[in-house]
């Protein structure tokens, strides 16, 4: 993805120099200008750097609450322009697929709506504190702008452990519950529906379309094997998911997915290989990871079998491999 302006805008509303920043993260200058892309663990690296900068827990959220509207990137201004909430979220998590890497998922269940945020290529890490502090926050801000209310979450669930300087109980207007199972937001069904005050048809109509159109042209483009690896991606570890899971993530059926890989000219288990070897090669890039875990996160409970796999997919045992990319760096 590419850094969006916004971003360096926060930033230095935050007191830091975006070049100190990227130097910290060990990222090239180009990133500042948008001449290059990043990665989600490159993502992950500029939130971890500025707490440690900054070293200040609160600055995820604070960093969404100061900025003005006026400065935000044209494709959240479509969704503060949306007639409700729904419609604006529904939005927001279309258009977000377009220049972030981060996956929104909506569930609702008597009178609560429940926003999980997840990043399907983090190779299993957590995402910092602060970037899930922010975006849970923008979520939250989009609804009170929208709406020009006070409007609080019912709670928010972290999985992580409380810092006792965050302010989250403060910023959020509701209870903070640590050490959950999720990381999630949990609104109000009711306030879900709330019109926005902001709502502007005309502006929404001169912005919403090309963002629309991208982003069908993106899921188009994508085919059915790409979401297959997609899902893949997130689902790998221990043992292998079968179609059948994926077509539930996919929200069809494992008979109408089938259909749609075998239009393309693939095979489930050609795709599962394909995910497999492209996160293996990431995995043993980080020396952290342990050849018999990165097995693990690629769906092999049985290490002599990862072995074979990988001697037919490189020609080479992972540890050679290994050796082989450290003497490239």
């Amino acid at each position: 993805m590419k850094v969006p302006s916004t971003f360096w805008l926060r930033v230095k509303a935050m007191g830091l120099k975006p070049a100190v920043l990227l130097r910290h993260s060990g990222l090239p200058a180009t990133v500042y200008n948008g001449q290059s892309v990043i990665t989600t663990a490159e993502l992950f690296a500029l939130w971890r750097s500025i707490l440690e900068l900054g070293k200040d827990s609160t600055l995820g959220w604070k960093g969404i609450r100061d900025v003005g509207s006026d400065k935000y990137h044209p494709s959240l201004i479509a969704a503060l322009n949306a007639p409700n909430y729904r419609d604006c979220l529904e939005r927001l998590a279309r258009y977000k697929q377009l220049c972030g890497a981060q996956e929104f998922r909506f569930t609702e269940l008597d009178d609560e709506f429940t926003v999980e945020i997840s990043w399907p290529f983090a190779a299993k890490e957590e995402p910092p504190a602060l970037l899930l502090d922010a975006m849970l926050a923008l979520i939250v801000e989009l609804g009170r702008r929208g709406t020009k209310t006070a409007l609080a979450p019912k709670r928010v669930e972290l999985t992580r452990q409380k810092e006792l300087q965050d302010g989250l109980g403060h910023y959020f207007g509701c209870p903070i519950k640590y050490r959950s199972r999720r990381n999630a937001l949990v609104l109000r069904a009711s306030d879900i529906e709330l019109p926005f005050v902001a709502h502007n048809e005309e502006l929404l109509q001169m912005l919403a379309p090309q963002f629309e159109e991208q982003w069908a042209v993106g899921r188009k483009k994508q085919g059915a094997a790409g979401k297959v690896k997609w899902v893949l991606k997130r689902l790998l570890s221990g043992s292998p998911p079968d179609v059948a899971a994926v077509a539930k993530e996919l929200g069809m059926s494992e008979r109408t997915l089938q259909r749609r890989i075998t239009e393309e000219g693939r095979t489930f288990r050609e795709l599962l290989n394909e995910t497999r070897k492209e996160l293996i090669r990431e995995y043993l890039s980080d020396d952290s990871i342990t050849v018999s875990e990165a097995a693990f996160l690629i769906g092999f409970e049985n290490t002599n079998s990862f072995y074979r796999a990988f001697r037919s997919w490189e020609g080479k045992t992972p540890a050679e491999w290994r050796a082989e990319a450290r003497g490239k760096k």
